[in-house]
């Protein structure tokens, strides 16, 4: 062999082995999964994979956690939609960007907040790696800020459909109009049928997208509607839970006899139905009936969507997170609401699975919402985000690694905070007044420990856990629903 077919040789080999190279570099890519990141408003845990509460049926609940992973005891950085929702698609605490109430999707990210100015919100952060974006129904606070996603279906509008006239709850209740807001709280059968419903539209929207074919990986956002109020879905759902079946939660009549009045003035929600009202007048149960009916609905929705995975070629390289904005308490602690730093507002649904997670495992050490953010980038083999505050929670899912020293924070306008370790709760209001919870004697946080010195050593190092940062409220960020949080932005912001 001469020089010149010895170069020639040379050459070849080198341009077949860089060809052979973007091959691989491109089957690498398609190899990433794909991600299917559902949220369910105002879902708490009476599903049946956690706490199964007064016979619930929620069998596709059930059948997304025997393919992966549940945590029990999951809690929301703000027990509140619009600050709960920015958190976990920022990466971000609402401390650290003053987001404490309701924020437009447009104006979470603006050059006003120096915190979120230059963010990366999840979805955009698949983009830029690789992934083809989806999104439909309410996802942040509304749907999502504009162009987020490549391929958005948008989000009907309120929480319908509506009958003509309201079957019970007024909306206004106790309060004073213009300074108390008016709930959309009511329940009863309505409507005729699912396919009238936003959340089975949103769910048709993602079935056609599941089999579509892309050349390129997917992240594919699915927000329902249900079970926020009102509590309406049709008959077929509350014929499923029969009145005489129905428990009640745990209350205590003069459980709030030991709570700061910080604590009182967040829970005064007189728009609201307040357990001594459902109790009268016999609404109790029927509420109940209501949410357990929602739920089963939404179960029967994401019936539908797991059918279309398992029929898809995504089926086998699709991670999945389900998870919810807040809990929501229906009679604990003296009303049917979320809006407060006590257990059953703040802990709500987590489920995640996918090809490299165990199947049917339960974890019930304390977690963040602000973790599914780095853990579903683990998942999909990308890098890290350096600005996300949460954890990433692939190496308890898979090793069980970091459960003893497992927390979550949680908060509630400026300075409001709760901490959950196993076993306790600790909550710090901004003028330092204190609830202090044992778990292992006292489930239902009856009973303020905050003043017991057995618990002092305790409370001292559960205060440590508390941020740092502490920022104003945004400009842009509201929550004119309740006095209390009116008054708390004019007041910080004024100083």
């Amino acid at each position: 062999m001469n020089k010149i077919h010895l170069v020639l040789l040379l050459v070849l080999t080198f341009i077949f082995s860089c060809n052979n190279e973007k091959k691989k570099v491109e089957k690498d890519e398609t190899l990433k999964p794909n991600v299917l990141f559902i949220a369910v408003d105002d879902l708490n845990n009476w599903i049946t994979p956690i706490d199964g509460f007064s016979n619930a049926k929620t069998p596709n609940f059930d059948r997304l956690a025997a393919m992966g992973v549940t945590f029990s005891n999951a809690h929301v950085q703000a027990p509140l939609c619009g600050p709960s929702r920015a958190s976990v698609m920022s990466g971000l605490r609402p401390s650290t960007t003053g987001i404490y109430g309701m924020t437009p999707d447009n104006k979470i990210r603006r050059a006003g907040n120096p915190a979120t100015k230059d963010i990366t919100f999840l979805p955009e952060y698949f983009e830029e790696n690789g992934y083809h974006t989806m999104g439909i129904g309410k996802l942040f606070h509304i749907h999502a800020p504009d162009s987020v996603f490549n391929e958005s279906g948008g989000r009907v509008k309120g929480f319908g459909p509506y009958p003509e006239k309201r079957f019970v709850w007024d909306g206004f209740g106790k309060g004073i109009k213009g300074t108390h807001g008016r709930t959309s709280t009511d329940w009863g059968p309505f409507p005729e049928s699912d396919t009238l419903m936003p959340d089975h539209q949103s769910v048709d929207w993602v079935v056609e997208r599941l089999n579509k074919t892309y050349d390129k990986p997917f992240f594919m956002g699915l927000g329902f509607l249900r079970v926020h109020v009102p509590l309406y879905v049709p008959q077929k759902w509350f014929d499923m839970h029969p009145l005489e079946s129905i428990e009640t939660p745990p209350y205590l009549a003069d459980d709030l006899n030991d709570i700061p009045p910080v604590g009182l003035q967040i829970n005064d929600l007189p728009m609201m139905p307040s357990t001594e009202w459902a109790k009268e007048s016999g609404e109790w149960k029927k509420i109940v009936q209501a949410y357990l009916a929602c739920m089963s609905y939404v179960d029967y929705e994401l019936g539908r969507v797991l059918d279309a995975l398992e029929q898809s070629t995504y089926a086998d390289n699709t991670v999945v997170v389900l998870w919810s904005d807040h809990g929501y308490r229906l009679g604990e602690k003296g009303t049917f609401a979320k809006h407060a730093l006590w257990e059953t507002a703040t802990k709500a649904p987590l489920l995640f699975a996918g090809p490299t997670l165990p199947k049917g495992k339960k974890i019930d050490a304390p977690v963040e919402m602000l973790s599914i953010y780095p853990t579903l980038l683990e998942l999909s083999g990308l890098p890290a985000y350096t600005r996300n505050e949460g954890n990433s929670l692939v190496a308890m899912m898979q090793n069980d690694e970091g459960l003893e020293e497992a927390k979550a924070l949680t908060t509630f306008g400026m300075n409001n905070h709760s901490i959950k370790v196993n076993g306790f709760r600790y909550i710090q209001y901004e003028d330092g007044m204190e609830e202090f919870y044992d778990h292992n004697t006292d489930p239902n946080e009856w009973t303020n420990e905050a003043n017991n010195p057995k618990f002092k050593n305790k409370i001292e190092a559960l205060k440590t856990l508390l941020p740092k940062t502490n920022v104003k409220w945004d400009s842009e960020s509201n929550y004119t629903f309740q006095p209390y949080f009116v008054e708390q932005k004019k007041r910080v912001n004024a100083l």
